[in-house]
């Protein structure tokens, strides 16, 4: 059983900033990609950024220079540093963890409760 647990949502003022952390917890072998996914109300979720366990990552481009994605390893967690954020990216957000499994070397993918931001004009 893994978990992923989300902190740091909230309320933030437009072109403000916010931190949201993830750690992921439980029986694994390793930990691949992370990432974070939103869904606004009324639309599809979306993939917002991704890390690769060597530190590549991408973004989408409505928040490339303005969301940073990081991970710390050891602690097995990942952050989303959001600068600069608008209306528009009012959402619950996701983290997400590709993970190996202790007995296969399948790559599961799991998302955890999500934590709620809003952005306020």
């Amino acid at each position: 059983q893994v978990r992923l647990v989300e902190s740091g949502g909230g309320l933030v003022q437009a072109g403000g900033s916010l931190r949201l952390s993830c750690e992921v917890s439980g029986r694994f072998n390793s930990i691949n990609a992370m990432g974070w996914d939103r869904q606004a109300p009324g639309n599809q979720r979306e993939l917002v950024a991704t890390i690769t366990n060597e530190g590549m990552t991408n973004y989408t481009n409505s928040v490339k220079g303005r969301f940073t994605i990081s991970r710390d390893n050891a602690k097995n967690t990942v952050y989303l540093e959001m600068n600069s954020p608008n209306p528009e990216d009012t959402a619950v957000y996701y983290c997400r963890a590709h993970w190996v499994s202790v007995y296969s070397t399948y790559v599961h993918q799991s998302w955890g409760q999500g934590t709620q931001v809003t952005v306020s004009s």
